[in-house]
């Protein structure tokens, strides 16, 4: 068994090793083919077809996923797919789509879509890549993927849409072999991810097979993750988390992963039966958002149910301390943090298992990597010259085997990637003296009042520890004097009623800087939430900056009409219209005038 992973020192002795050798493979595939080799016919995919039957869960061997991947690999070639060719896949996170993933990383090169982005955002995708070959899912009523897949495809030039259904049968067909010398390596492209959200253009990142293999084989040292293992593997394809992080590195330590139905753990029917789900498979790691673990606490979990169970890993958002201590409280389960970012494969640091958990630390480096804090002037220069001191806060920056060359449009890789290797994440934190990475917001996110900077963290933490408050969420309200003014956002637990104002009240003085304090409190029934189930600020600011605007008009108290239509701009930002009804140049002058000083980008116009 590899070297476990419990302190920097343990990172240390496994860089001691030759690269290579610890590597073990020289694509992502033969990952998968060192576990196939030591036990072909242990279990590497259980899919559950059906939440609210337990004997829906189908199951591939590694002998069998192997077989797969060589045949669709050789499909794709006959399709006309060649090395670094892409490869779109717009389907859940299934056992077919599995195959068709490390087949086109063995063929050409592999292109996952977001399958809730629109037709144009789908389309725009697939023209930038040049994509000739897609695989989608069949036509089915839960996700009309098919329909939005077929009206992108054509006009983007696609030749060949498979079904996955239609898929699967064409493997059976394909050739069984792939030949050794046609095999990528270390430095080919594996892989083309799409960032940015769903506005704005595309933003296609390159992965090389060297930059999934360092993530995928880094961290089941930190998981304490051994063959027979099992995983529940909630993400999409999609995300590098899907792919990787709860992914590839489960199947190439000869673990098991669990698919939990088509929409993964959206699905509210396996999340209510996810204990009995989690004892009736032996799971014993489960990857998840934050925002799953706050549904979890809402499941009652049976004496001894899910008893393999042994670590919760969570990434993807922030992970606010009392919600895992909460956990931690009722399941007995420990809470392990995850740092991850698209271009670096997945992964910047782990908190490993056989560790403690300490707030805000977000786990250690990945061996053969560097991370550090960078002054906020170096990170806004795009340099990295003389990183921050222990414990001081600066935009976290990192290098290593596991991070991309950059964008396919490479004048996109301004403000992230530097000349000399280095990747900017964008994360506000710091590196203490024993090499734990702790981070405490995005510099995107940050709240400035004035000259203040406020982490949302702050307020975000004081709100959760109330016991009313499920899931919170701090974002800045545009404000002409101070530029911004701290809202928060909270969702209730099931069945509480309590006052905006009455929250506000009793969970102000828990704020520990006066600047902090909220504004005001608005209390939704569900949070904006991305595809993996973390909350979308950007959403969130929109909402705020149209609250707003909406206030000032009210107080102005105009004579006309009027409505306010707000928007997210490509770059985070916000966008708004007002519109009046009326037709006098001087009413229109004096709200021009009054949300001049806004920090968003503001036009008025008259109604038709």
């Amino acid at each position: 068994m590899d070297t476990l992973i419990t302190d920097v020192e343990d990172i240390r002795r496994i860089e001691s090793q030759d690269y290579a050798h610890w590597v073990g493979a020289t694509n992502t595939f033969g990952l998968i083919c060192r576990a196939a080799a030591n036990d072909a016919g242990s279990t590497a995919l259980l899919y559950v077809r059906d939440a609210r039957d337990f004997a829906s869960a189908l199951r591939w061997s590694y002998g069998e996923l192997v077989d797969a991947v060589r045949r669709a690999a050789n499909l794709f070639r006959a399709l006309g797919v060649g090395r670094g060719e892409p490869v779109a896949i717009l389907a859940p996170n299934l056992p077919s789509t599995q195959i068709a993933f490390w087949g086109a990383q063995l063929a050409g090169c592999v292109l996952p879509i977001n399958y809730l982005l629109n037709e144009e955002h789908i389309g725009a995708l697939l023209r930038a890549a040049g994509v000739r070959v897609m695989v989608t899912l069949a036509p089915c009523d839960a996700l009309p993927i098919h329909e939005t897949g077929m009206r992108a495809a054509r006009p983007a030039g696609v030749r060949t849409v498979l079904a996955a259904d239609s898929f699967q049968r064409r493997l059976g067909s394909a050739p069984a072999q792939w030949p050794t010398a046609q095999e990528p390596g270390m430095d080919d492209l594996a892989a083309l991810f799409h960032t940015g959200g769903t506005t704005g253009l595309p933003k296609l990142l390159r992965h090389t097979h060297r930059n999934e293999l360092h993530t995928s084989r880094s961290a089941p040292a930190f998981y304490g993750l051994r063959a027979g293992d099992v995983m529940l593997n909630g993400f999409p394809l999609f995300h590098v988390a899907g792919a990787f992080v709860y992914g590839l590195s489960v199947l190439g330590a000869g673990g098991t992963l669990l698919l939990p139905t088509l929409t993964g753990m959206r699905n509210p029917e396996f999340v209510r039966r996810a204990w009995a789900w989690a004892d009736r498979c032996g799971v014993t790691h489960l990857g998840c958002v934050p925002t799953i673990l706050s549904a979890l606490l809402a499941v009652p979990r049976g004496e001894g149910e899910a008893s393999a169970l042994r670590l919760a890993l969570t990434g993807g958002s922030p992970l606010p301390n009392e919600l895992a201590s909460r956990f931690e409280r009722t399941f007995g389960v420990p809470v392990r943090n995850i740092f991850g970012m698209t271009e670096s494969a997945g992964l910047v640091a782990i908190e490993p298992a056989g560790g403690p958990r300490a707030p805000g630390c977000v786990g250690l480096r990945l061996p053969y990597s560097r991370v550090v804090a960078v002054p906020l002037a170096d990170a806004q220069a795009g340099r990295v010259a003389t990183p921050c001191g222990a414990d001081e806060t600066g935009v976290i920056a990192l290098r290593g085997p596991h991070v991309s060359d950059g964008y396919l449009d490479s004048s996109r890789d301004v403000g992230t990637f530097t000349g000399d290797g280095w990747l900017l994440s964008g994360d506000l934190g710091h590196v203490d003296a024993d090499g734990r990475i702790f981070l405490t917001g995005r510099a995107k996110d940050l709240i400035i009042r004035g000259s203040h900077n406020i982490e949302p963290s702050v307020i975000e933490e004081a709100f959760l520890a109330h016991p009313a408050v499920s899931a919170c969420a701090a974002v800045g309200e545009p404000d002409g004097y101070a530029g911004e003014l701290p809202v928060v956002f909270v969702t209730l637990e099931p069945g509480v009623r309590v006052e905006a104002a009455q929250l506000l009240a009793e969970v102000s003085s828990r704020i520990p800087e006066r600047p902090a304090v909220p504004k005001r409190v608005s209390i939704v029934e569900q949070m904006p939430l991305t595809a993996i189930g973390k909350i979308y600020k950007p959403a969130l600011r929109v909402i705020a900056a149209r609250v707003k605007l909406e206030e000032l008009l009210r107080r102005e108290g105009l004579a006309v009409d009027w409505r306010v239509e707000c928007a997210e701009t490509s770059g985070g930002g916000v966008r708004a219209l007002i519109g009046l009804a009326t037709d006098d140049a001087a009413v229109v002058e004096r709200v021009r005038a009054l949300v001049a000083g806004l920090p968003i980008d503001a036009a008025v116009e008259r109604m038709g």
